[in-house]
């Protein structure tokens, strides 16, 4: 019966975690989407209508109009927002710069940085989730956009005749100069209204992507592929203007220009255009990239602040830590523990006090300590760079603090039925922590090569996991210790575990076993996936072989003292500890969806210990107090049950 409620419980646990998994996209994203593609649109096609501040053609010039007073109905009616009314006025700005017939390149500007503040109002992601593949894109193009576009872009495809008006030369120098990538994402997904260009949705995000890219690399020719690639491996410095794929699929020749010369501007997104995992690479030979990007979030944040924006702003606060730190965590464990827990107290507090609203003086403050911080860690990471006992001690680190917690759950299960002289169903239990082994094998393949598992991903799985882990342990660990008081076990193992332990209960036990340790592999992977490097390579892998080592004799002591133990006492210990690890892992869960953004984060002055579960926030603090309260309640409960058997025999 207790087991049959613990499934009911894990079910009803799971089904709840799915739900909000998968909870659907903000409404007004399209819209969103379709207002940047208007003010794309003018910002490209605008010279096209006036020059030298005569109208050179009527049509143009009236669509320009129409698109500009478009724009801003568009977004009067979006949901509202701290930053509506400053678009609002931009947009009114843009409509008064049209409407005097300004200069191309100032309305083209102004539209831009309109079409920019738009999309980081209203949260909308605006970049590709993992490296394009070119390949796929020319592919791609040849079946579906070469009869209309020309094999070459020209528009000279055997349909381009027929088609009023005709489709767009991708070859055409003074567009592309003007195009981002994310301007033909757009253009691809949504088609282009009055034109025969439909939107193709039925193409995965990926492929659309990688059209764009391929795409926007036709008007460049070879030559300047090749000038972008020396420039760009000559001279670092250049890729602080592209830190990201996000900045890369922003970009246009015309807009980098306003940093360097069009030549330079033109190869160097010739270059990338065609070869985006260069930008990676670029990200992988030197850390202070991806501080770099936190450094620039942080100043974001401040700036959505600055503006009454808090949501804007706690959304940037959180990607500050989760895509600007969390990538180079593995290596400032390794050198300096300490250095990253203040880093991570640091923005906890930067968040709490953007969800609390304290004055913008007290969020600069926090600011800065980050920033110090950051600071800190960049000497820190380039100056171990070559410390092969600082990979060593990682790397090692990280197996022990991760695979510690499953193997605690797994060998309990284990050891539990070895004593009930259930071996027949090891298997399952077997067959669960293995198949957590193979999923992290795949999740590691997938984190590789198909996808860019993101932080807040990272910890959204974590989080969960370890909340269903808390909830079927706090269960399990009241029940072993109401039968450790009830006496007669012989009896009652012949009389009821069979029954107990029906198929039923065999799956629940696979699904426990996989859960727990699936949790620890998931971090496990990334971790080390993010810490590795060649250089590095003997160290790590030997920290990863003295870990497992480690974690083989730690289960070897722990089996062969729990079958030394009385049932009785065995039961007893290891229910007390079982509760105790629901308490560490509900604290270790609800910090994960604080780090996700899931759950609010309120900072209260207590200790930090993360082996225990332990962090400075009310909601971590109540959660495991509940817990613990409710473990308490359930060992009282039992405790009187037992008094009463005991005087009834």
């Amino acid at each position: 019966m207790a087991l049959r409620c613990f499934r009911h419980l894990a079910l009803i646990f799971l089904l709840a975690c799915s739900g909000l998994a998968t909870a659907a996209a903000p409404g007004a994203q399209a819209e969103v989407r379709q207002a940047w593609q208007l003010l794309d649109y003018i910002g490209v096609d605008y010279a096209g209508a006036v020059q030298g501040g005569k109208v050179i053609s009527d049509g143009e010039y009236a669509e320009m109009r129409e698109f500009s007073a478009t724009t801003r109905s568009r977004i009067a009616a979006l949901p509202e927002n701290a930053q509506r009314a400053n678009l609002l006025a931009q947009a009114e700005a843009l409509i008064a710069l049209v409407e005097r017939k300004a200069g191309a390149g100032e309305v083209a500007d102004r539209a831009h940085a309109l079409a920019g503040a738009l999309l980081a109002a209203y949260g909308v992601a605006a970049a590709p989730l993992k490296t394009p593949d070119l390949a796929v894109g020319k592919r791609l193009y040849a079946r579906d956009c070469a009869a209309c576009h020309g094999a070459a872009g020209r528009a000279d495809g055997p349909h381009a005749a027929a088609l009023d008006p005709p489709p767009i030369a991708f070859t055409d120098a003074v567009r592309a100069a003007q195009r981002s990538p994310l301007a033909l994402y757009e253009a691809i997904s949504q088609g282009v209204a009055g034109t025969a260009m439909p939107g193709f949705p039925q193409l995965s995000e990926d492929e659309r992507w990688a059209l764009a890219f391929y795409v926007g690399g036709l008007a460049m020719g070879d030559a300047q592929r090749a000038q972008g690639e020396r420039l760009w491996n000559a001279t670092p410095s250049l890729h602080a203007t592209l830190p990201t794929l996000e900045a890369l699929s922003h970009a246009s020749p015309a807009q980098l220009a306003q940093q360097m010369d069009m030549q330079q501007a033109q190869a160097i997104l010739a270059y990338l255009r065609a070869s985006p995992q260069a930008l990676a690479d670029a990200a992988s030979a030197t850390t202070p990239a991806s501080l770099d990007l936190a450094r620039s979030k942080l100043r974001d944040t401040l700036a959505a602040y600055a503006n009454h924006d808090r949501r804007q702003a706690a959304a940037l606060a959180l990607s500050t830590y989760l895509d600007g730190v969390e990538p180079v965590e593995p290596g400032i464990t390794a050198r300096d523990p300490e250095l990253l827990r203040a880093i991570e107290s640091a923005m906890a507090k930067l968040r709490s006090d953007i969800g609390n609203g304290v004055p913008l003086a007290q969020v600069e403050s926090d600011a800065d300590q980050a920033l110090a911080l950051f600071e800190r860690a960049d000497a820190a990471l380039q100056g171990g760079s070559g410390s092969w006992m600082a990979a060593f001690v990682g790397s090692l680190t990280i197996l022990l603090r991760e695979g510690l917690e499953a193997l605690l759950i797994v060998v309990g299960i284990i050891a539990f039925l070895r004593k009930a002289e259930r071996r027949e169903a090891l298997k399952w239990v077997h067959a669960g922590w293995v198949g957590a082994l193979a999923a992290g094998g795949l999740t590691w393949a997938a984190a590789t090569w198909l996808i860019d598992i993101s932080g807040a991903n990272r910890e959204l799985t974590e989080g969960l996991s370890s909340l269903f882990a808390a909830v079927v342990l706090l269960s399990v660990g009241i029940w072993m210790h109401q039968k450790s008081l009830a006496g007669r076990w012989q009896q009652y193992l012949n009389a009821r575990l069979s029954a107990a332990l029906g198929r039923g209960s065999m799956v629940f036990l696979f699904v426990l076993s996989f859960v727990a340790v699936y949790r620890e592999v998931f971090e496990t992977i990334l971790f080390y996936a993010a810490m590795w490097n060649p250089r590095d390579a003997g160290a790590i892998v030997a920290g990863l072989a003295v870990g497992a080592a480690g974690l083989a004799l730690v289960t070897f002591a722990l089996l062969r003292l729990g079958m030394r133990l009385p049932i009785g006492k065995f039961f007893a210990i290891s229910s007390a500890l079982i509760a105790v690890l629901a308490v560490v892992l509900v604290g270790k869960g609800v910090a994960a969806l604080q780090e996700a953004g899931w759950i609010g984060l309120g900072m209260v002055q207590a200790p930090r210990i993360d082996l225990l579960g332990v962090y400075p926030s009310w909601q971590t603090l109540l959660a495991q107090l509940v817990v613990a309260a409710v473990a308490a309640l359930g060992f009282w409960i039992n405790l009187r049950g037992g008094r009463a058997v005991a005087r009834r025999v």
